[in-house]
């Protein structure tokens, strides 16, 4: 079908949407794809594409569909559920799978299909979004510059914007559920915020921007140690000082939190409003992104970079490594975005700005 093609799942959603209509400009042209027949088509109509309906439960429908692709971008989460029969039907039909994910579990999971994957020659990159290729990007940048580093940090903050239904869903699951971090190498269960911390994501001199932020389950907590090998890393957001002081208290309703009334409820909430962000409140946001690395004889060096929102810088990079795999550049197995395409993957997207490491 040519270099130009690939199946969009999930074209419907907010950041499918943004996706399917900013291809053009990459000179790509998706095939939109989804189990909601009414809005994919719709969707394809307005934009003058071809489209496919299927449901991911039925198996041999969608591999009869990828066997007609190269790649699909998914883009349907939340991905804890949705992104396993994607990439066991990919590795059936020989399909390189890139996905939108931020989800540790679905890194992990996803690293497990590694042999496969590279038995069939195809790529599986999960996180080719906002989740985690700024972040992966900076944790690379910062590797090279302290190759013994023991330590990373990183750290975004989201100026204007929104969340879509997509992005709040994923959170509504995890309500109750904690944080993480990496220690010694190995993924360990911590308390939400158990970690707080100024970060000043602007290192130029007399322009400093002190932000409070606490720790997250971010995907860099998997995705940074595959490609750095670093074994403490620690990942962080902004938040109100006055939030983080309430969220200390969530350890002790996290049984509440968990029940599927809460859940249901807060799910409820989020349908009731708009898929995501408007036109105009992404074009006047943008995030923030700061990190670290420290060695064992208290070595260390910064920087930080300013990208688009982050609904945006996700259609701008999962297009850009789309338009790369099916020009043939890329690695076959399980592969994070900064490991396969390099710490300057960033760059590409337009309005990206990176301050030069310093050393402290």
């Amino acid at each position: 079908m040519g270099n130009r093609n690939f199946l969009l799942y999930g074209a419907n959603g907010y950041t499918g949407v943004l996706i399917a209509k900013l291809a053009a400009e990459y000179g790509l042209q998706p095939t939109l794809a989804g189990r909601n027949e009414k809005a994919i088509q719709a969707l394809a109509k307005e934009l003058q594409l071809p489209y496919q309906i299927v449901d991911l439960a039925d198996t041999n429908a969608l591999r009869t569909i990828l066997s007609e692709f190269s790649l699909v971008l998914h883009a349907a989460g939340p991905f804890q559920i949705t992104a396993k029969p994607m990439i066991e039907a990919c590795i059936a039909t020989k399909t390189h799978y890139l996905d939108i994910t931020g989800e540790i579990p679905v890194f992990e999971m996803a690293k497990k299909f590694n042999e496969l994957a590279t038995q069939a020659n195809i790529m599986l990159m999960p996180g080719v979004g906002f989740d985690v290729v700024p972040t992966d990007c900076m944790a690379l940048f910062l590797s090279k510059k302290l190759p013994d580093a023991y330590l990373l940090q990183l750290a975004f903050a989201s100026v204007g914007g929104g969340l879509s239904h997509g992005t709040a869903t994923t959170m509504v699951m995890g309500l109750g559920e904690g944080g993480a971090v990496r220690e010694n190498g190995k993924i360990k269960s911590t308390p939400l915020g158990h970690k707080g911390r100024w970060v000043n994501f602007s290192l130029e001199p007399d322009k400093r921007r002190n932000l409070f932020t606490m720790t997250i389950p971010w995907g860099d907590i998997s995705t940074a140690f595959f490609t750095t090998g670093i074994p403490n890393i620690e990942t962080y957001t902004g938040i109100a000082p006055k939030i983080y002081k309430t969220l200390r208290w969530q350890k002790a309703f996290n049984w509440l939190l968990k029940t599927s009334l809460v859940r249901n409820y807060a799910l409820k909430k989020i349908n009731a409003k708009p898929a995501g962000p408007s036109d105009e409140a992404r074009a006047k946001g943008s995030s923030m992104i700061w990190g670290m690395v420290q060695n064992e004889q208290g070595k260390t060096f910064q920087a930080t970079m300013s990208v688009k929102d982050g609904y945006t810088l996700t259609a701008h990079s999962s297009l850009l490594v789309v338009k790369k795999v099916l020009e043939g550049n890329f690695k076959p197995g399980f592969q994070t975005p900064a490991a396969a395409y390099g710490e300057d993957l960033i760059m590409e997207v337009p309005d990206t700005k990176r301050t030069l490491a310093f050393e402290g």
